[in-house]
């Protein structure tokens, strides 16, 4: 079995060029976490977990820390591009790697057209998809530029909106604190609370899931054993300080009640305060397509590490000059369009949180695997964290909605029969040349 950045039927394509330090790689992986979803989660986690919001982030946020535990240790070990998937092939089977790879594809792909639609919804009301096609393409033209272009814009943005969200925060807490009323009643059976966080963490698991960028970048930084580890752990622990922050400034001002109301809850931090709302809005947009320009780039690149191995079309694994490969990334931008076009907000939030909840159950139960053969060096709790981050993303994608996973599904069977296709195609051109000869 090849690796997953390699593949011995394309010895001669090229890997990305080492150009990314630990900051740069930290600054991707928190400019996509703070994106995708700090704006937008909060109004339908709080009407799924009520008064127990932070119980739901805190969940949330166990989840994450596990996924991005194991996922970073597989990282040291197989430095090359297209994270998980990379490392499903590697250390489980082929088909396991496909599994991750199209969790991380079609969940990115949604988030892409979701962030598209946050930026239109704040921009300009109304015309939320036609903003969102220009936004997508500009990602990809900053993208096409290189990543560390990439890394520097995403590492602004992040500056950017953490700085804002720490004034938001204070100038709520200035503020008398609202009537501590639930979103909704936790009253019933003993097993109701916990439905609750359940159902309000899977929403809030959508804004931790950005850190996978970092894992996808195993060919395009240096020392990758070394600084993807700690990369993740930087992004992830900057951005958890963050949401609790935010959260427990939302249960004092507005509340919950009225954050689950809201279609801009951080908005309501300063509502009726000397800092306009529009402040927020411009902060929403620059967070946003930070995300949008992160996700777009590690998509790009997990589809060109399954092009490599077959998993999809030839043509998606070509680079451009400056090793990105932008063919990728604009067939990946090309569907995120049409899903702003065809789908709403809640379906794209829904269905990213779905398959992206696939794609770590994959890279936990790989971590367990490696962990626990013969000899492997990893200590005892590194296949307990594994087992944690496995039951934990199973349980956050049953606590989703229904239609948002069946959706992903038969997005995923359809990718198969194409697959199937593209290898049946394959093996009747070989059999047809075999004859010929």
């Amino acid at each position: 079995m090849s690796d997953a950045g390699t593949s011995p039927t394309s010895p001669a394509v090229p890997g990305p060029m080492r150009v990314l330090g630990l900051r740069g790689a930290a600054g991707l992986g928190m400019g996509s976490m703070l994106g995708a979803g700090v704006f937008a989660v909060w109004a339908p986690a709080a009407e799924a977990a009520g008064s127990l919001l932070l119980a739901a982030v805190a969940v949330a946020a166990l989840v994450a820390v596990c996924n991005a535990l194991s996922t970073a240790a597989l990282a040291a070990r197989h430095p090359s591009a297209g994270g998980v998937y990379a490392y499903g092939r590697a250390e489980v089977s082929p088909a396991a790697g496909y599994l991750a790879g199209l969790g991380f594809v079609i969940g990115k792909t949604a988030s892409l057209a979701a962030m598209g639609l946050v930026i239109g919804a704040y921009a300009w009301p109304g015309r939320e998809a036609l903003v969102a096609t220009v936004a997508l393409v500009i990602a990809w033209l900053v993208n096409a530029r290189g990543v560390t272009r990439t890394a520097f814009v995403a590492s602004v943005l992040a500056g950017v909106v953490v700085t804002a969200l720490a004034v938001f925060v204070v100038t709520a807490w200035t503020q008398p604190a609202a009537d501590a009323v639930p979103a909704a009643s936790g009253a019933g059976e003993w097993w109701q609370p916990l439905l609750q966080v359940g159902a309000g963490a899977g929403v809030v698991f959508f804004a931790f899931a950005g850190y996978a960028r970092v894992a996808t970048l195993g060919e395009e930084v240096r020392e990758p054993e070394r600084t993807i580890p700690r990369a993740v752990s930087l992004a992830i622990g900057a951005v958890l300080l963050v949401y609790v922050a935010v959260a427990a400034a939302l249960m004092h001002r507005p509340g919950v009640a009225a954050v689950a109301a809201s279609d801009a809850p951080v908005a309501e931090l300063v509502r009726g305060t000397a800092i306009p709302v529009a402040a927020v809005s411009v902060v929403a947009v620059l967070a946003a397509f930070g995300a949008m320009v992160g996700l777009a780039a590690g998509v790009g690149r997990t589809a060109m590490a399954m092009a490599r191995e077959d998993d999809l079309p030839r043509f998606m694994a070509r680079q451009g000059a400056t090793g990105v490969p932008w063919i990728a990334e604009g067939v990946v931008v090309l569907v995120a369009i049409g899903l702003a076009w065809w789908g709403n907000l809640t379906l794209a939030l829904s269905m990213s949180a779905f398959s992206v909840c696939v794609y770590y159950a994959v890279a936990n139960y790989a971590a367990l695997k490696a962990f626990s053969r013969k000899g492997d060096p990893a200590p005892r709790r590194a296949r307990w964290i594994a087992r944690a981050g496995l039951v934990g993303c199973v349980a956050l994608a049953l606590s989703l909605p229904v239609g948002a996973a069946v959706f992903s599904i038969v997005l995923a069977l359809v990718a198969l029969a194409v697959r199937w296709l593209l290898g049946w195609l394959r093996r009747t051109r070989a059999a047809l040349r075999r004859r010929e000869g």
